[in-house]
């Protein structure tokens, strides 16, 4: 029986996350001549293509059936490293979190650290990313995950990944011609927001706010009610709702950083755990 090295199906993962061997590479600490002979051994202990090369690298019908047990697998050999082979660690961490991704990501990777360091406190809050940077500034938080616009010439957050913004609707979802589209939306000051308005006045199409929610839960049931169209980032997007960078008439918005913000010299040692955990699992999107 061939047994699959987790640094290989690590490797397969990451490629098929960022989309290249170089930008894997960069992820994981190696050149892009190491990934491709990982790959290659991978596929040689397997006898199977992993990669169809001449599409873009999408995935074969064994790459596929292969993702998804490797995800699976990683998840559990590092909810076990985290468990048996960390220190022991306590103290509390004050997180605060983007709104789009207390559902789709962060409630079941907080749920795996608290699993793993039962004597660390969280104290979470979830707020639109402008007002988390704005309150961190002010002491509110020990480390804030955030959302910004991507090609910034003076990032402020780190550890980022480039998530593509998407329009959200629902398939029963009905806009009239020439009437101004239908938007839902989080309060100003949102990043997507700002977007949406932004992209449909340089298109010079018509526009109306009909929802309006701080709430992820409040934007979803208002899309799946087909009252209007929304932005979000695509990672964050319920398998029941449709989405794609563009939607006609509506123009593409390209994408935004997902990172985080944080003084790595005023961290405590709780804050550094649930920060390489963070960081890890985003990258895994």
């Amino acid at each position: 029986m061939k047994n699959l090295p987790t640094d290989l199906l690590r490797t397969f993962v990451t490629i098929n996350q960022l989309g290249g061997f170089t930008q894997a590479g960069e992820v994981l600490g190696r050149s892009q001549p190491a990934v491709s002979l990982q790959v290659k051994r991978l596929e040689e202990l397997l006898g199977v293509k992993l990669f169809d090369r001449g599409q873009g690298l999408q995935l074969t019908e064994e790459g596929q059936m292969l993702m998804s047990c490797a995800r699976k697998m990683l998840e559990l050999n590092d909810a076990l490293v985290s468990r048996l082979g960390s220190p022991q660690v306590s103290g509390a961490v004050r997180l605060g979190i983007p709104n789009d991704f207390e559902v789709s990501f962060l409630a079941t990777t907080l749920g795996r650290f608290s699993q793993s360091y039962p004597n660390v406190t969280l104290d979470v809050s979830s707020d639109i990313s402008a007002n988390l940077l704005h309150d961190y500034k002010k002491g509110a938080y020990d480390l804030v995950m955030a959302i910004e616009e991507s090609n910034q010439p003076h990032p402020r957050l780190t550890n980022f990944i480039l998530d593509p913004l998407v329009w959200v609707r629902s398939s029963n979802l009905m806009l009239e011609p020439g009437a101004p589209l239908p938007l839902i939306l989080y309060p100003k000051g949102c990043l997507y927001r700002k977007s949406i308005i932004n992209a449909l006045t340089q298109a010079n199409l018509p526009w109306r706010i009909v929802y309006s929610t701080s709430s992820l839960l409040g934007i979803h049931a208002a899309i799946k009610a087909g009252l209007g169209i929304s932005v979000l980032a695509k990672s964050t997007v319920p398998d029941d709702l449709e989405h794609s960078p563009e939607y006609a008439p509506c123009p593409a918005l390209g994408s935004v950083s997902v990172g985080f913000c944080y003084n790595g010299n005023e961290l405590n040692a709780a804050s550094r755990m649930l920060l390489d955990y963070l960081r890890n699992a985003l990258h895994r999107l």
